[in-house]
């Protein structure tokens, strides 16, 4: 590995120094993941049978947490990648999962759609850069790679709120709208991550804590979601 793998970054605005609890508000609020994780987790197991994608993503909240807490600590470019990777890892996942279980698409259909999802993600920004003549990603302190995200869940929540007769169009009416407002907390939480570069001339702690805090419950009430969803797909195939 080369050394370049241990470059320290000074990404967020707690950093003052190269200490290891340089960053205690980002660091310490990572066990907010760990919280959502427990949960989700739990949550995953109180039906008749474990639900098993609901568990595999409370074990990438708990590696997002893991990860998160090692770059607030060690703040060097290898910590960087597991706190980026296992986000990215639950998004994409949770895209397929939603692809599949909320919207009924079958196996190649919901791959080819994530497949082109992350294509998007990974062509938004550049097109925004030349589009707009800068840095989209210094702009939006790196949050702009988080948008896709965003437009994600606002597009399944769409499919899933259209008028439709089938039996578990209330089902998917209420996952729909849960979407929706999980969509606008992940928005509040964004809005937080974006501001801490420039608030911190005036507010030295910065607000990047809230962007885990919040985006803990975003990750639990996806899972939550997508958990009651397949409840009531169970009830309903047990009904009578």
């Amino acid at each position: 590995m080369s050394d370049g793998w241990f470059a320290p970054i000074r990404a967020y605005c707690e950093r003052g120094d190269a200490g290891f609890w340089a960053e205690p508000l980002n660091a310490a609020s990572n066990g907010a993941f760990l919280v959502a994780a427990f949960l989700a987790f739990r949550l995953a197991g109180s039906g008749p049978k474990r639900d098993r994608a609901a568990t595999a993503l409370a074990g990438l909240v708990a590696l997002v947490g893991i990860g998160s807490f090692l770059f607030h600590t060690l703040a060097v470019r290898w910590a960087m990648l597991a706190d980026v990777i296992p986000i990215a890892l639950f998004i994409y996942a949770y895209f397929f999962l939603a692809l599949r279980r909320l919207l009924g698409l079958s196996l190649v259909p919901a791959i080819l759609t994530t497949l082109g999802f992350a294509g998007f993600a990974a062509g938004l920004e550049p097109a925004l850069d030349a589009l707009t003549g800068q840095s989209v990603d210094r702009l939006s302190n790196g949050s702009i790679a988080y948008a896709p995200a965003i437009l994600a869940l606002v597009g399944v929540a769409a499919g899933l709120l259209m008028p439709q007769t089938c039996s578990l169009g209330p089902a998917r009416s209420r996952a729909g709208l849960s979407l929706l407002a999980i969509a606008a907390l992940f928005a509040l939480s964004l809005t937080f991550r974006t501001l801490d570069a420039a608030l911190c001339p005036s507010l030295p702690i910065g607000t990047h804590f809230f962007w885990h805090c919040l985006n803990a419950a975003v990750l639990y009430g996806l899972i939550a979601t997508a958990w009651r969803f397949e409840a009531a797909v169970d009830d309903r195939r047990s009904a009578p």
